[in-house]
């Protein structure tokens, strides 16, 4: 079955109970003059306020809404993996739940995904924020990210963005990977672009960021950065290394031989000995660790049916498909 939902809107909530009926306000104000056909997917996260409370009275006054109660505190990329899967909208669009992201930006972004996009990300170009606490970590961290990763963002780190559906179909979350859904979604051959937004100062409750959350999203950081670059090849950085430290214990090995049976010298004693050993099982370890590498993206994929290629189209004389 086709869905007739134009856009759904998919909102993490973990203790916002006093934001919530300004939100869901605003998000229609927003949404109903532009859509026919839309659903606001609201997530809460195990929150320990009255915000299921909020969020079920919400429920039976909005028409448009669809309120999952998570069974306990998931994390925000478990809630907004649960909005995507229930979501049936041909375009998603996700923001949080503490009014700083305006709903008046979404029709924006909608607009941008249908210029031919498959993922439009908000810059919150005039960040409401701390500078010291918040605005200086992230310009860091994105521009980390972007070096890291070669997707060149301004803001990673804002939750309002835009997808097509098929594009978050192809994606697994897990982890703090929902703030990596661009470098994610480059992985799966999607055109990106970003939307400059407006970003408003917190008015209800504190942020529920920590220093904690930095130490994880470095952790997901180099995943990301490996799926990146070797997602189906990963004999290509194990595979090498192991070959570089194999040639490198061959040579060393053959330098001491050298010396030893035609200088007459003992090499016994020499860490350069110990040296080339230890290289040379960390070679055929780092060749063993690619050749396994292979096998499991080998099942992986095909365990998945998984294809390792997209087709954004398909032409042909009379069709476009």
């Amino acid at each position: 079955m086709t869905s007739n939902i134009e856009v759904s809107v998919v909102i993490p909530v973990f203790n916002e109970e006093e934001s919530l009926p300004q939100l869901v306000e605003e998000i229609m104000n927003a949404m109903r003059p532009k859509f026919k056909n839309f659903e606001v997917v609201l997530v809460n996260d195990g929150s320990t306020d009255k915000s299921a409370l909020v969020l079920e009275k919400l429920s039976k006054e909005v028409p448009e809404l669809i309120c999952v109660l998570l069974r306990k505190n998931y994390g925000q990329t478990a809630a907004m993996a649960a909005g995507f899967n229930i979501s049936s909208g041909e375009i998603i669009v996700s923001l949080d739940g503490d009014l700083q992201n305006n709903p008046s930006d979404i029709p924006l972004l909608v607009d941008k995904i249908n210029e031919g996009f498959d993922l439009v990300s908000g810059w919150r170009f005039d960040r409401k924020d701390a500078k010291i606490r918040r605005k200086l970590p992230s310009r860091i961290a994105n521009k980390l990210i972007g070096k890291v990763t070669g997707v060149k963002l301004h803001d990673y780190g804002c939750s309002l963005k835009a997808y097509r559906k098929e594009v978050l179909s192809d994606m697994r979350l897990y982890g703090e990977l929902h703030r990596f859904l661009p470098v994610l979604a480059n992985i799966e051959g999607a055109r990106i672009t970003e939307l400059k937004v407006s970003h408003r100062a917190r008015k209800y409750g504190t942020s529920k960021y920590g220093i904690d959350r930095t130490f994880r999203v470095m952790m997901d950081l180099l995943t990301v950065w490996f799926m990146n670059r070797f997602l189906t090849r990963p004999m290509y950085v194990f595979g090498l290394g192991g070959i570089m430290a194999i040639f490198g214990s061959l040579f060393i090995s053959s330098y001491l031989l050298t010396i030893k049976f035609i200088g007459n010298q003992d090499i016994g004693n020499r860490p350069l000995l110990t040296f080339a050993f230890i290289l040379g099982i960390a070679g055929v370890q780092l060749f063993c660790f690619g050749l396994l590498g292979e096998l499991l993206i080998r099942t992986y994929h095909e365990s998945q049916g998984r294809p390792i290629y997209r087709i954004r189209k398909t032409l042909k004389k009379g069709l476009s498909i």
